[in-house]
């Protein structure tokens, strides 16, 4: 089925997780997305783990939906230029400057397009007092106050266990593409996304940001507790852990009811949601004296017919084979590549009635579709692109 970008054509010069997961998702919504790698070298994920067969499934995951080629950027300057002429969108996340240098920035490549839409990510964004330092997931999480509010209180700041920064600054950029997407239908303008790791995990903490922006309290590391709702987070059980949120009136009535302790709705130190949060210390030891004399199924079975939010903490292979993540929602789909041979990927978390996201090609092999980009794209003739070939340009 045609997706529904069907007809945009990207440039992708993403490296590694950010830029890559923007343009694979492009290329999963129906869009042609062309991968540009240096010859002979590639992406860099091409050497990450995990391997099969002695190929990376880091770098199949995220380069899914899309064509490959290779071209030396200073060897071919000029065909590069003629590439940004037939293509909508251009996406790269080398450090701010990095393209100038080449002199291939988007005020140079706008001239050969005023409606190229050129998306570039980065650590701190190309502006500012910042922009030329190094940024990777674990540095945005740093810099954007997300490590210092989480783990336990008593222990070390804790990263993210998934590289959260890289995927959410991907996803940034994707809105912001389509955005200019649209305004060009518009207006006929092209335009220059800029998008920051940092800033993205900033967006993704500002519940946090908000409590000090408006309290001038400084959020600190709260474990699995809710910081604006008790009782809720994460509670022992006989035989694990668990989440819970029973904060809202209705569920805080009925859980005192089912934990036993019906006096606690009057209780002057709990009559309040405000007032749970403020005396949690004294509250959570009462809930989890509940829970810890039922396994943590025997929990989820007691509370979800009654509407609780609530969860067991499932560990990666237990998601993939839930029926609801891994079966309804088929987040982990099976693609047959020809390098690793039938491997399963992470989907697209967008569903959509027509025309979705899904994973419509394996990952390319290095400059696998060369003779077909090169010669159908920008009309080469074989001698040509035999000759780039020998120079070294590809």
């Amino acid at each position: 089925m045609a997706g529904v970008l069907e007809g945009i054509r990207v440039l992708d010069m993403g490296r590694v997780l950010a830029g890559p997961s923007a343009a694979a998702l492009f290329g999963d919504m129906g869009a042609e997305v062309i991968k540009l790698e240096q010859p002979g070298r590639g992406d860099d994920s091409r050497g990450f783990a995990p391997m099969k067969n002695g190929v990376s499934c880091y770098y199949k995951n995220f380069n899914r939906s899309k064509k490959g080629i290779t071209l030396d950027l200073k060897k071919g300057k000029e065909t590069f230029l003629e590439l940004v002429k037939q293509v909508d969108v251009l996406i790269e996340n080398f450090r701010p400057g990095t393209m100038e240098k080449l002199g291939l920035g988007y005020e140079e490549l706008k001239k050969v397009n005023p409606g190229l839409i050129y998306g570039c990510i980065s650590g701190f964004g190309s502006t500012g007092p910042y922009k030329n330092r190094a940024g990777y997931d674990t540095m945005s999480q740093a810099w954007s106050g997300v490590m210092s509010i989480t783990g336990w209180p008593e222990d070390d700041p804790v990263r993210c266990g998934a590289s959260f920064g890289d995927v959410i600054g991907g996803l940034h950029l994707v809105i912001g593409i389509l955005a200019a997407l649209r305004h060009r239908e518009r207006t006929g303008h092209g335009q220059m996304i800029d998008v920051s790791l940092t800033d993205g995990c900033v967006v993704a903490a500002a519940s946090m940001f908000e409590v000090y922006l408006a309290t001038g309290k400084v959020p600190t590391k709260n474990g699995n507790r809710y910081t604006s709702s008790a009782p809720g987070g994460g509670y022992h059980t006989k035989d694990g852990y668990c989440v819970i949120n029973g904060s809202a009136p209705k569920f805080w009535g009925m859980l005192v009811e089912i934990i036993g302790h019906p006096e606690l709705l009057h209780d002057p130190r709990f009559e309040t949601n405000a007032l749970r949060v403020k005396n949690r210390e004294e509250l959570d030891p009462i809930v989890e004296a509940w829970t810890l004399e039922h396994t943590t199924q025997e929990v989820i079975d007691i509370l979800l017919p009654k509407g609780f939010a609530c969860a067991p903490i499932l560990k990666l292979d237990q998601v993939v084979a839930n029926e609801q993540i891994g079966g309804a929602r088929n987040m982990f789909p099976e693609v047959d590549d020809p390098e690793v041979g039938p491997t399963r990927f992470v989907n697209s978390a967008i569903k959509m009635q027509e025309g979705g996201p899904e994973i419509r090609c394996p990952a390319p092999t290095l400059g696998q579709h060369n003779e077909e980009v090169y010669e159908k794209i920008l009309g080469y003739s074989q001698e040509k692109i035999a000759q780039m070939k020998a120079e070294g340009i590809i």
